[in-house]
């Protein structure tokens, strides 16, 4: 049987700073006989094996969510150590074999390894975009108002599954001097340090409370130039603190539940201040009254997911015992703003308007995965509610917070996207011409927050085309450039990829898929699409794409609607389509087809890509718009559209088309549907020692009217699901899925059986992932050290045995140290076999010394259904004259320190006679 070793060089023990770090080593390569590369090991302690990647250095706490992946599939969500660089998930049932192609990810970038830019993206940089022209309002001029602000700081909530209460500290900045009442504006900002030292240059930490000596970071101090803003033109704002909520969210949902319970427990606050002003804090009563009938969420990155399920809980109440505000609720949310926002569930509320920045240079949420708060609405609810995606070239993650912004917040900060000097990233490098200054970024931030507001609580229609695909700028936003696309609002009859559409002359194509004959993006390209991030599967159903790709012009490309689509009242055809980064005049004629086989050429449409490099995701569709005039005057019946067709009229290119849709001006009034809501638990059992049990996941259906949801059965064994088209309704139990656990007296991992939910039309969904877990409660067989042969002659093999009495269900991992010899003359590294030492330690035999010093650490793995396994010293033969030559041999624990009370063994290498 052959041993399976991870590998490590032994440093010494870790300092205070170190205090979490499960051991002191630096990991070492893959070789024959391990399987892991560099960075990885497999602790095997008691009660579960750990999958364990150590960083070379601290990954900062952000809010992309730290992944482990093999060949696409999502292995988990490893729990981070307070040394910020080693991460740590349970395997469960996953078997070593199975760990082919370990990645680390954070939002599709990778942290184990730099970004692929094979295509060279260096000589291929994109030019700007042009200028749009100036929109008529520019929402980002500063109000005729006043301001007043300060602080309210209550007593902390408790919310459930959360250790430590969280704060209630807020900023408010309102308008001096204002009669009646005016909207409400408020910002969460997302997941960021807590703490930090005053005075030191990186001394921060992700603790809550603050230890003696540091200081909260006061990151919902770093919206105040938007709520200046905001509050010059007449609105109340507000900005909520939430480290004691980034402290506390390694949970199975990230954090969203707790966060929109915070929001809630403030809007909570705020309504019973408006009824009785006297209970107010100083800084409420010194306020315009707070309309709670308008209502504005921002939210920046994790916080922009809860302000996402902060909406959706507003209209569709969650599980109670999930919940941390069960009162009643008094506001009705107009509107959210997403600025760089996670979704890790992928589950946008469709009925209240949105509109998502999403920054060309994040080097955090480096997916732009709030994409699809734009993308995931379609086909869900009434399609009123506009959704709007802004892109901004050369913006980051963190300055849209000055909290976050070197030189302008009071603890340390960063710029997130981090630049190797030797190889400067040509569109995200600071001072790259196409990358924003902190103070460009937040302006323009600040500038679109502000249309934000006054679309969805004003109500003045004029600063629409600057978030809908119109292609208006806004000065004050200058020189940012930004791009817009959207869906809902005043769209109809659209030609939707994953509506059962035909295709001819180009591709449909899965957005998510591990063939690359069926994915949209396969091998990845230079960077990635926003559209196509990933899940929680390698394999989905239900997200599609046209993939067009042509070496030469006047081949059309149709698609063809699964039954005709209406598009009376509109004025014009938009078209959400990309192309690779960097790339200029592609051109295509846009023509519609109708019931009755008539055809009319509406007009032809240039994009060129976004500049883009392999770190960024700037596959980004821009809206291109043709009138239907054309349509209309060569007797089109738009009445009864059946089909779209694209003809390239450039000599080559590709492009992939999202969606087409008919367009006309205004913003309609919104009605949120009735909608079913689909939550997912988490039940945990034990296995028991005899007998058969059938569980059942747990999953809470609510809210009104009847949907469907798309339910994956995730295969706890390998990377497969199952899925399949549930309709749902409250109080049904359509989400059956049983689990039978056998028991038994054999020890092995926990096996978790999850399912992940997806609402597909008239259902929203709030917990996504959940399962039921069925605990080992078999105790873990001893390890024993024995000898084989530990009394042998040069160039023979010395050999120990590790060995359990019976074998257990799962593999067992655990460590062997070689130990400086007792006396004697202790065997050299030049007594063994050259590359035997270099496959076990990473060590090379010179210079000469004893073999202890080659910090011999090793795991070693008694595979499931096995007793045993042998740990094999080969020693070579040498013409010198020696002693009888000796090594010692231990078991250790995670630390490498022998374990106490079990024996230490020695070998001994004899002269060949």
């Amino acid at each position: 049987m052959t041993a399976v070793a991870v590998l490590a060089a032994l440093a010494g023990s870790p300092g205070p700073a170190q205090a979490e770090q499960p051991h002191p080593s630096e990991l070492f390569g893959a070789t024959e006989t391990n399987p892991l590369p560099p960075g990885w090991r497999i602790d095997g302690g008691v009660g579960a094996r750990e999958l364990v990647w150590r960083a070379p250095k601290a990954v900062p706490m952000g809010d992309a969510r730290v992944e482990f992946r093999t060949e696409d599939r999502l292995l988990g969500v490893p729990k981070p150590a307070r040394d910020g660089r080693t991460f740590r998930l349970a395997l469960g049932g996953t078997r070593p074999e199975q760990l082919t192609d370990l990645q680390v990810t954070a939002a599709g970038r990778r942290l184990d390894a730099p970004a692929d830019d094979t295509h060279g993206s260096g000589s291929r940089v994109g030019r700007m975009p042009a200028q749009a022209p100036a929109n008529g309002v520019d929402p980002g001029k500063p109000g005729s108002y006043r301001t007043v602000s300060g602080e309210y700081d209550l007593a902390p909530v408790h919310l459930p599954g959360y250790a430590a209460p969280v704060e209630m500290t807020a900023k408010v900045v309102a308008p001096e001097g204002v009669t009646g009442s005016r909207p409400l504006a408020l910002f969460l900002h997302g997941r960021h340090n807590t703490c930090y030292r005053p005075g030191s240059e990186d001394d921060v930490t992700g603790e809550w409370p603050c230890a003696d000596g540091y200081k909260p970071i006061p990151s919902h101090l770093g919206y105040l130039r938007d709520q200046r803003l905001l509050a010059s033109q007449g609105y109340v704002t507000v900005s909520i603190s939430a480290n004691g909520i980034n402290a506390q969210d390694d949970t199975e949902d990230a954090g969203a539940q707790a966060r929109s319970s915070l929001v809630r427990q403030h809007l909570a606050r705020w309504a019973a201040w408006t009824a009785r002003r006297s209970s107010a804090p100083a800084v409420v009563r010194k306020a315009p009254k707070a309309d709670l009938s308008r209502v504005l969420l921002v939210g920046h990155s994790r916080g922009g997911e809860g302000v996402n399920r902060a909406a959706m809980d507003s209209l569709h109440r969650p599980p109670a015992a999930d919940d941390g505000y069960q009162g009643p609720v008094r506001w009705k949310v107009r509107g959210t703003v997403l600025i760089a926002p996670t979704i890790f569930g992928q589950n946008p509320l469709a009925d209240v308007p949105s509109v998502t920045l999403l920054p060309g240079c994040d080097g955090d949420v480096s997916d732009l995965q709030g994409e699809d708060y734009v993308d995931g609405t379609r086909g869900i609810g009434r399609g009123t509610a506009l959704h709007s995606a802004v892109y901004m070239v050369g913006a980051n993650h963190n300055y849209f917070n000055s909290e976050w912004t070197p030189g302008e917040a009071v603890a340390p900060a960063s710029d997130d996207f981090g630049t190797d000097p030797d190889q400067p990233d040509p569109v995200c490098t600071p001072g790259a011409a196409t990358r924003l200054s902190a103070a460009q970024q937040h302006r323009a931030g600040a500038t679109y927050i502000a249309a934000a507001a006054r679309l969805f609580l004003a109500g003045d229609d004029r600063v629409r085309p600057l978030l809908d695909g119109s292609g208006k700028r806004a000065p004050s936003a200058d020189p940012a450039r930004v791009l817009t696309h959207a869906v809902g609002g005043r769209r109809n009859g659209g030609f939707l990829p994953d509506g059962g559409v035909k295709v001819t002359g180009a591709r449909l194509c899965s957005a998510i898929d591990p063939d690359p004959a069926v994915a949209c993006l396969h091998p990845e390209p230079l960077g990635s699409s926003p559209h196509f991030a990933s899940w929680e599967t390698k394999q989905e159903t239900g997200r599609s794409a046209v993939d067009l790709k042509w070496s030469a012009p006047g081949r059309a490309a149709r698609i063809t609607a699964a039954k005709p689509l209406s598009l009376r009242g509109s004025q014009k055809l938009a078209l959400r389509v990309f192309v690779p980064p960097n790339t200029t005049g592609t051109k295509f004629d846009v023509s519609l087809t109708d019931s009755r086989n008539r055809t009319a050429t509406l007009g032809r449409v240039t994009v060129a890509g976004l500049p883009g490099s392999a770190a960024g995701a700037s596959y980004w569709a821009q809206e291109l718009r043709v009138p239907l005039s054309a349509g209309t005057r060569a007797g089109l019946d738009l009445t009864h559209v059946t089909s779209l067709s694209l003809t390239p009229r450039s000599p080559s290119g590709r492009a992939w088309l999202m969606d087409a849709w008919g367009w006309a001006p205004g913003t309609p009034a919104v009605k949120a549907a009735a909608l079913a809501r689909v939550d997912v638990g988490r039940t945990i059992v034990k296995e028991g020692h005899s007998g058969t049990r059938t569980y059942r996941i747990p999953v809470e259906i609510s809210g009104h009217g009847s949907g469907q949801v798309r339910v994956y059965v995730l295969d706890p064994d390998s990377d497969r699901a199952a899925h399949r088209l549930v309709t749902v309704g409250p109080g049904s139990g359509a989400v059956d899925v049983p689990v039978e656990v056998k028991g038994d007296t054999v020890y092995g991992d926990d096996v978790a059986h999850d399912i992940a939910v997806k609402a597909v039309q008239g259902a929203v969904v709030g917990k996504h992932r959940g399962g039921l877990t069925v605990e080992n409660d078999d105790p873990e067989p001893e390890i024993t050290l024995s000898p084989v042969a530990d009394r042998v002659t040069e160039g023979e093999a010395l050999t120990w045995r590790l060995s359990v009495a019976t074998p257990a269900a799962a593999d067992l991992w655990h460590p062997v140290r070689v130990l400086p010899a007792a006396d004697g003359t202790e065997l050299s590294t030049k007594d063994v076999d050259p590359q035997w030492l270099k496959d076990s330690s990473g060590d090379a035999p010179d210079p000469e010394r004893p073999l202890s010093e080659a910090h011999l650490w090793v795991w070693l793995s008694i595979p499931a259904g096995n007793t045993g396994v042998d740990f094999v010293v080969p020693t070579v033969q040498d013409a010198v004259a020696e002693p009888a030559e000796s090594m010692r041999l231990a078991l250790t624990d995670r630390r490498a320190e022998p374990l106490p009370g079990r024996p230490v063994l020695t070998g001994t290498v004899l002269d060949k006679p």
